[in-house]
């Protein structure tokens, strides 16, 4: 069945393969970026059935207009993933307060104003899936990362608070928490950070983009009606909850 989802982190390793994914699925695709050549791309990639819009997900200050309007246009969107995540790494010690508020408003806060944008439609058409793809780190946490885990973790906190919130409006709200997937990053490793990886994932390799795209598409599908408020770990085993 087409359903109309909007998608933000379009174009990084796991938003193109969610794109490509349910692009072929027939679905019509809301994409949001925050760079021109990035949409560009998109479109040309994927055409005119689908909408693209180039917003700023970390501006607290123009994003919740930028989403009035973009609500305006689209109110029977029935798919919201949050896909969007950045990073700015540093040890506690040394990280400013603007690394970290950039990744916090970027990763945990746009999630807030996305969502609390488009469910008064969800519930107002008694129907609805939230999907917010978090990180590994976000339970095992990871030194140089606090505020990249603090946002992973946040949002699996608010995405079970907004389930137990919206579940009889029939709205599914889950969370994926990716692994290592094999992206542009992880071929930067040299042989022996990889095998230092390895060693803590008993799978013994890399994941793919397409795993965790496959796992979406199941959860905003019919069948995954009676699923909310988990989160699922796609990670090789290197963290059994």
């Amino acid at each position: 069945m087409n359903k109309k989802i909007l998608l933000t982190g379009a174009t990084g390793g796991i938003g193109k393969s969610l794109c490509e994914n349910l692009i072929s699925s027939d679905h019509t695709m809301i994409l949001i970026s925050s760079n021109d050549e990035k949409i560009e791309y998109l479109k040309k990639n994927y055409g005119n059935k689908h909408f693209y819009y180039k917003i700023d997900l970390s501006d607290m200050q123009t994003l919740p207009e930028k989403l009035k309007l973009l609500n305006e246009k689209h109110n029977d969107i029935e798919v919201l993933i949050n896909n969007a995540g950045i990073t700015q790494d540093n040890l506690l010690m040394r990280m400013s307060w603007e690394q970290w508020k950039k990744v916090i408003d970027t990763n945990l806060n746009s999630n807030f104003l996305i969502i609390k944008s488009f469910l008064p439609n969800m519930i107002k058409n008694k129907k609805g899936k939230i999907i917010g793809i978090s990180s590994v780190v976000a339970s095992t946490g990871n030194p140089g990362q606090a505020n990249y885990t603090a946002s992973k973790a946040g949002m699996i906190g608010m995405y079970k608070s907004i389930a137990l919130e919206v579940a009889k409006r029939n709205i599914n709200v889950n969370i994926v928490s990716p692994g290592f997937i094999k992206s542009p990053m992880t071929d930067k490793l040299n042989e022996e950070q990889q095998n230092n990886i390895m060693k803590i994932i008993p799978n013994k390799k890399f994941g793919y983009p397409e795993d965790i795209a496959n796992i979406v598409n199941f959860l905003i599908s019919e069948e995954a009606n009676y699923i909310t408020g988990q989160t699922f770990h796609v990670n090789g085993g290197m963290l059994m909850l």
